[in-house]
């Protein structure tokens, strides 16, 4: 038998060992140094994959807004479409209620200017153009036929007073129409932008554990669709709060025109009753 001593100076004596990385082992090499060569493989392996993912993650990528709508995830797209489609509602309800509005401002103004002008009912009846104030002059005279000359002065007033209220109140619930779905947009639309980023990035984490690497790289497409839809949520509410508030003001100014009419009609039917019975039944007959 060999000796220690002899067996620790030796060499290899079989043919050249041939190793992974294509190195050949000399005869010189002691078999006790092959543990060595091998440990670089694990670590090597994974710098290999990690390569492979960040080579495959820096492909060209079409990162436009459109290129990433169509590289989404069906769920981000969904939000997105419907995001986009509320932000059309929007500028669509912007632009039918501000020719509305305008038209019926328009509108009032002219009949307030008629008004003004006239000295009793029958003389309103006739210069009022057609709309909200003619419709409140209309509810006055309606009240007048159902009153008879024994009823009391005040109560007819007090009547039509209430017809006009009522008018009034419908009026603005007309004008008022298609703004509520603006409030509706503006309030939920940032919250659905964001439960699409957070689908969005929900995948981008799924994808980091099946690449198995967390280079930023890999994951930074997926956040960025991500973070598109967050985006479409704000350009979807901003508007939408911002058109709200001016149709909100808007509409208020329309009541308050609405209001004057309703001041200016019961003077003039005030004025009409308290010149005697006979001058009202005239301008009934007339309006008929």
């Amino acid at each position: 038998m060999r000796s220690w001593k002899a067996f620790r100076r030796g060499a290899v004596r079989s043919a050249p060992v041939k190793t992974p990385f294509g190195l050949k082992l000399r005869r010189s090499v002691p078999l006790l140094s092959l543990p060595l060569l091998l440990l670089p493989f694990p670590a090597a392996a994974q710098d290999a994959t990690e390569r492979t993912a960040i080579a495959a993650a820096v492909l060209p990528r079409d990162l436009s807004p459109w290129g990433m709508f169509m590289q989404a995830d069906v769920v981000v797209k969904a939000v997105m479409i419907g995001l986009v489609f509320a932000t059309a509602v929007t500028w669509t309800v912007w632009l039918a209620k501000t020719i509305e509005l305008i038209k019926a401002r328009r509108n009032a103004r002219h009949a307030l200017r008629e008004l003004a002008n006239v000295r009793n009912v029958e003389d309103a009846v006739r210069q009022v153009p057609d709309g909200a104030v003619a419709q409140l002059l209309d509810a006055a005279l309606a009240e007048l036929r159902l009153s008879t000359d024994r009823m009391d002065k005040e109560g007819i007033k007090a009547r039509i007073a209430s017809r006009l209220q009522q008018i009034e109140a419908a009026a603005s619930r007309r004008i008022g129409l298609g703004t509520g779905v603006l409030a509706t947009i503006g309030s939920t639309g940032p919250f659905v932008g964001l439960f699409g980023t957070v689908w969005g990035i929900m995948n981008s984490f799924i994808g980091i554990s099946k690449s198995q690497t967390t280079n930023l790289a890999v994951v930074a497409p997926g956040i960025a669709e991500a973070l598109l839809a967050t985006a479409l949520g704000l350009v979807a509410a901003i508007p939408a709060v911002m058109i709200y508030n001016l149709f909100a003001r808007q509409i208020a100014s329309y009541r308050a025109l609405l209001g004057d009419g309703s001041a200016e009609i019961t003077r003039l039917v005030g004025r009409d009753l308290d010149s005697g019975a006979m001058l009202v039944r005239r301008h009934l007959a007339a309006a008929e």
